[in-house]
């Protein structure tokens, strides 16, 4: 019995050394057994790493690119305040140079929408900027484009001279060289719609010629006088007829309107 359980023992002892001499060898095997798995494991854990990383990345700059595009909006808007504030006062200073602003009472206003099949314009002033109806409109260059024909409490619709619900007194201002005044041909300017204009009820014995300028007359007090209006661009004189009539073209050009002045007295 006694001699049984030596046996078991030795036997125990025998195993244990045996296990603790081959733990090298033993190790080396698992690891070369597990490397393979270890190393796939490293790799996919580095792509994801990578891939959190790449994905913390793409944030802060998307984050990064939304404050420069806000900024880059920010900066257009001032670009384009100072360039309308720059447009402005070349526009100011055009018509203090042809003594607008001394012949009449101005308010600046910008034209914000345009109405060819009215033949008319919004503008973005109303009653809050102290516009009324029948306030003649006119450019820095001293044309005449309409008159205010309807006004709310921040925009106003301006009713241009081509309206076919406008006409007023106008003449042909001939400028003679050897005359110092001129000679004048007065009558009716009508809209016609469509930005044509039409002068009519003109002495049938005036001689009016292509390219006669027209400009407004004081009769009627509806505008000021010697605002500019267009040129002739063809006349018609019948036998039959006690006055003529001519076509004219108007001097401003719609495309290129942005800002107008109101004349508040004159």
């Amino acid at each position: 019995m006694r001699l049984r359980k030596f046996s078991i023992l030795f036997f125990v002892i025998l195993i244990l050394f045996s296990l603790n001499f081959f733990q090298k060898d033993l190790k080396n095997t698992l690891f070369k057994v597990s490397t393979p798995v270890l190393e796939f494991l490293w790799q996919k854990g580095r792509e994801i790493s990578s891939f959190f990383r790449g994905l913390l990345k793409s944030k802060t700059l998307e984050k990064e690119l939304e404050i420069l595009e806000l900024k880059n909006q920010e900066l257009l808007a001032e670009i384009v305040k100072l360039q309308e504030l720059k447009k402005e006062n070349e526009i100011l200073r055009e018509a203090l140079n042809i003594g607008l602003q001394e012949d009449f009472e101005l308010i600046l206003v910008k034209v914000i929408a345009k109405d060819l099949f009215e033949d008319s314009l919004l503008i973005d002033s109303g009653i809050k900027e102290g516009v009324s109806e029948g306030f003649p409109v006119i450019t820095q260059q001293k044309v005449l484009l309409g008159k205010v024909s309807e006004v709310y409490e921040d925009f106003s619709k301006i009713a241009l001279i081509s309206n076919e619900e406008i006409s007023f007194s106008a003449k042909i201002q001939k400028l003679v060289p050897s005359e110092v005044e001129g000679k004048e041909i007065k009558g009716v300017l009508k809209g016609k719609g469509n930005q044509r204009l039409s002068f009519e009820l003109a002495p049938k014995e005036a001689e009016i010629e292509k390219e006669d300028l027209l400009v407004t007359d004081i009769l009627g007090g509806i505008f000021p006088e010697g605002l500019l209006i267009g040129k002739v661009q063809e006349f018609e004189k019948l036998d039959i007829e006690p006055f003529q009539t001519a076509t004219v073209v108007p001097f401003f050009d719609l495309k290129k309107i942005e800002k107008v002045f109101l004349i508040k007295k004159w």
